[in-house]
């Protein structure tokens, strides 16, 4: 598994060259996430629900929960990033977020 700082994960999911996949659960989704990121919560991750034709850049909370799944599916794909600090270093780094209440925060 490789690690990624958010900063460069911004970058590369925003230009379309990596997917970001956030698997918090649906509260902390709910309360804020990167934009451009797709949902796929670790209670009910599916593999195969996931691109295999770019770098995949996984995301949580901490980035202990990425770690998890980053390693548990770099068995089974290549080029797989755990983003490290997670959403709270993306917020901390001010980089933009969405939320279904239009106020984001890390939950």
């Amino acid at each position: 598994m490789l690690e990624i700082s958010p900063q460069s994960a911004f970058e590369e999911i925003s230009s379309g060259r990596a997917v970001g996949v956030d698997v918090r659960e649906s509260h902390e989704w709910d309360a804020g996430h990167g934009e451009n990121v797709s949902w796929n919560p670790m209670s009910a991750f599916d593999v195969a629900a996931l691109p295999n034709d770019k770098p995949l850049i996984v995301i949580c909370r901490s980035g202990s929960r990425s770690a998890q799944v980053a390693t548990a599916i770099a068995a089974q794909m290549e080029n797989v990033f755990n983003m490290t600090g997670g959403m709270k270093a993306w917020h901390e780094a001010g980089l933009p977020m969405v939320s279904a209440s239009g106020n984001p925060e890390v939950a």
